[in-house]
Formats: C-alpha cells, sequence, structure tokens
C-alpha cells in the first residue's frame, strides 16, 4: 500500500512562503486570467478585455499578498515583531478597491469584466479540487 511522505513542518512552509499548492493555484490563475483575456479579444470590446486584465493581475496580487501577510500574522502569533506586511492584510483592500474605482472611474474596464477577473483565485481553486479529487480516486489516497 502506497504511504503518504511526511509532510514538513508548518515553520518550515511560513519561512519559504511557498507550498506546491501555493504555486499550482497561482499558475491556475495565470492560466484562467490569459484564458479569458485571449478568448475576450476577437469577441468583446476593449473595456471587457482591459477589464478581466486589470483584474486578473489585481487578483493575482491578491494572493501573493494574502499569502505573504498570512505568514506575517503567524510568524507574530509565534513571537516575532510586527511589520508592515502584517498592515498588508488590511490595506490590500484598499489598495483592490481603489484601483478597481480609478480604473472604472477612468471608463477604461468594464466593471462586470473587472470583477470576473478578479475571480480567478475561485477558478483555481476548482482547478486544485478536482485534481485532488482525481489523485483521490485514482490513488485511493490524498495527495498534497
Amino acid at each position: 500500500m502506497k504511504e503518504i511522505p511526511n509532510n514538513p513542518s508548518e515553520a518550515v512552509l511560513l519561512e519559504t512562503g511557498e507550498s506546491g499548492i501555493d504555486r499550482r493555484i497561482f499558475r491556475s490563475m495565470v492560466f484562467a486570467m490569459a484564458l479569458a483575456v485571449l478568448a475576450s479579444l476577437p469577441f468583446g470590446r476593449w473595456r471587457i478585455t482591459t477589464g478581466l486584465l486589470v483584474g486578473g493581475i489585481l487578483s493575482l496580487l491578491n494572493h501573493h499578498w494574502l499569502s505573504s501577510s498570512t505568514a506575517a500574522v503567524f510568524r507574530v502569533a509565534q513571537g516575532a515583531s510586527p511589520r508592515l506586511k502584517v498592515a498588508q492584510y488590511i490595506l490590500r483592500y484598499f489598495v483592490i478597491g481603489a484601483v478597481v474605482f480609478f480604473a472604472y472611474k477612468l471608463n477604461i474596464v468594464s466593471l462586470a469584466a473587472t470583477i470576473a477577473g478578479l475571480c480567478s483565485f475561485v477558478v483555481a481553486l476548482f482547478v486544485e479540487a478536482f485534481r485532488e479529487l482525481y489523485f483521490a480516486i485514482i490513488h485511493r489516497e490524498e495527495i498534497s
């Protein structure tokens, strides 16, 4: 019977900031964003394509900021001194909101397309869920 290898401790994951699932989700987000932008080029107006692109880029930045600021929050909980990354946990919402607001007010993006671009994280989570389901069925165990 196959055995799952030992997982690294939490401290190792917090130090490196990158795990296999983070890289896969990030790649899936990039792929979903690129596919949406390429599909909208011949069929959508330029504001829709720009909205998908801006929303996708903001989604990628949000994912990166969330990963780094969450790791910083856990380091603070373990006794490290707080840094700017902890503040990024809250500030990322304001930055994303401001970029979307100004891009919409300048009539550069479609608001609906921007929100759809921000949803690339959801697509990446579904891809990862189907991947895990596939490995659970095929190998009859969880692979992380």
